[in-house]
């Protein structure tokens, strides 16, 4: 399949077959692609958690407003969480980046309030969703980007120290009878002449 044609197929799935399973391979492929995502300075400020414990689902599932049964039926739950926890960065950042990025860090981003640098961290992480849901689109693996979560409550049972969860998403297979696929509920996006510019 194309990366065109997966982008037309994939859709925010709403309700999920439990019965089937993500080949453990594809789960690993996914891993290996999140962890090849872009970021700016290649900072890499952020950590992914898989959780396919339904135990766990099940804690997520209540802090997580409406998508309850996507957390509990889907089979794994993708937590994307970025560095909270400045000095634990930096130590990072001297031990993985170049003289140079680091210089950059220091001089660009450290002198800022905290609030603008995690701020900084967010855009990163959001760049890092786009990417499993594309690898997740070309896989055929459907997915389910949520920020209607509680955020310090996925902390608390994930144990996140040094970070804060931003978003969650959560991958597996549609049930056949899901409204909003697209054969259902045919995708609705912006005409191309009025959001892409050419100069």
């Amino acid at each position: 399949m194309s990366f065109i044609n997966a982008m037309q197929e994939r859709y925010t799935t709403k309700v999920y077959d439990e019965t089937k399973k993500i080949d453990p391979k594809h789960i690993e492929e996914l891993k290996e692609s999140l962890r090849l995502s872009p970021s700016s300075i290649n900072s890499q400020p952020w950590k992914f958690t898989f959780v396919s414990d339904q135990d766990i689902k099940e804690k997520l599932s209540k802090v997580s407003w409406i998508n309850t049964e996507k957390v509990t039926k889907s089979d794994t739950v993708v937590v994307f969480s970025r560095v909270d926890d400045l000095s634990l960065f930096e130590e990072q950042i001297k031990r993985e980046l170049p003289q140079g990025m680091v210089d950059y860090y220091n001089e660009n981003l450290k002198p800022l309030p905290k609030e603008q640098i995690t701020s900084w961290f967010d855009k990163q992480v959001y760049l890092s969703v786009g990417v499993l849901l594309s690898a997740c689109a070309v896989m055929g693996i459907d997915a389910t980007p949520m920020e209607g979560i509680e955020p310090a409550n996925y902390d608390k049972i994930i144990g996140n120290d040094g970070y804060a969860t931003l978003v969650a998403v959560a991958i597996g297979y549609r049930d056949e009878e899901d409204f909003n696929q697209p054969s259902k509920n045919p995708k609705s996006r912006i005409a191309l002449d009025k959001v892409v510019e050419t100069i």
